[in-house]
């Protein structure tokens, strides 16, 4: 190997261990958090935490931005040597999937207590999907089987693919507010790897209409509750484009059509929900469909 080429290999290794995706999820993490405290601080006058979390998000974002300028830069040094650039870091798009719950799945017998704030996670869900809950006797025996919300995801991008509603609101209903609001962390680095496998580059601002396009209407027929905005914001985020201003969003909407985007953009890549376990050998990067 010649000292470019040994050059070359140490520069594409340190651009894989740089933390993008960690920081993503993090980032994501940071967004739930404030979303859900700006719903609950509606009824108060206190401000619960929520200025010091913006400050979190806006050093996260920062960071992560600092992230990808540096492995672009390290990319073009790689392209002015004439040198590959490599694949994408696996890190970024494996990151959500493996911050699942520490807790082991539990048995029926072991099924979580109700939620003392009620049920208002079944209570979106039901408004976004326009499925009605389950029986509480079903839904209770149902309550140990989440797995995590990387299982989740699997099952939500399985239950998009079918096309079934019904069953895409029986996965969502059948879990707890913490594991669902996590699927804001788990798909977020999963999206942008996937939309970049779609438009066949990392996505861009001006990727954002054929992204649109190509999910939208799957999106709203799957969720025909949830606000427009909701997904501009999700697809702004995807490309690294400004997002409107709007008003705070209930904490479940960024999370439901998160995982149900990242069902569509599978389903229009062709590829199995299974390829969502980090354990999975890594799917090809190849140019989608014309969007």
């Amino acid at each position: 190997m010649s000292l470019v080429e040994e050059l070359g290999a140490q520069l594409r290794a340190t651009s894989e261990e740089l933390p993008t995706g960690l920081v993503s999820v993090a980032m994501e993490r940071l967004r739930s958090a404030s979303d859900l405290l700006n719903w609950v601080r509606q009824t108060s006058v206190d401000p619960l935490g929520v200025p010091q979390l913006g400050n979190a998000i806006e050093h996260a974002e920062h960071s992560a931005a600092a992230l990808r300028l540096a492995q672009d830069a390290i990319a073009s040094y790689l392209a002015v040597l004439g040198l590959s650039g490599g694949a994408p870091p696996k890190d970024d798009y494996r990151a959500g999937l493996k911050q699942d719950d520490p807790a082991p799945p539990r048995t029926e017998e072991q099924a979580p207590p109700p939620e003392r704030l009620g049920p208002w996670w079944q209570e979106r869900v039901a408004a976004l999907t326009g499925e009605a809950p389950p029986p509480p006797a079903e839904a209770g025996a149902a309550g140990g089987r989440s797995g995590g919300t990387a299982e989740l995801l699997r099952r939500v991008a399985a239950g998009v693919r079918s096309g079934d509603r019904a069953r895409l609101g029986r996965d969502l209903h059948r879990v707890d507010a913490a594991t669902g609001l996590g699927l804001s962390a788990a798909s977020s680095p999963v999206l942008h790897r996937l939309a970049g496998d779609l438009l066949g580059h990392e996505p861009r601002p001006e990727d954002m209409q054929r992204l649109r396009t190509a999910a939208g209407g799957r999106v709203r027929s799957l969720l025909p509750g949830t606000p427009p905005a909701v997904l501009d914001t999700l697809l702004a985020r995807i490309c690294r484009a400004p997002a409107a201003a709007e008003a705070p969003a209930h904490p479940a909407d960024s999370a439901v059509t998160a995982s149900v985007l990242t069902g569509v953009l599978l389903a229009r890549l062709g590829r199995d929900p299974a390829t969502l376990d980090p354990d999975a050998p890594e799917p090809s990067r190849t140019r989608g469909a014309d969007a």
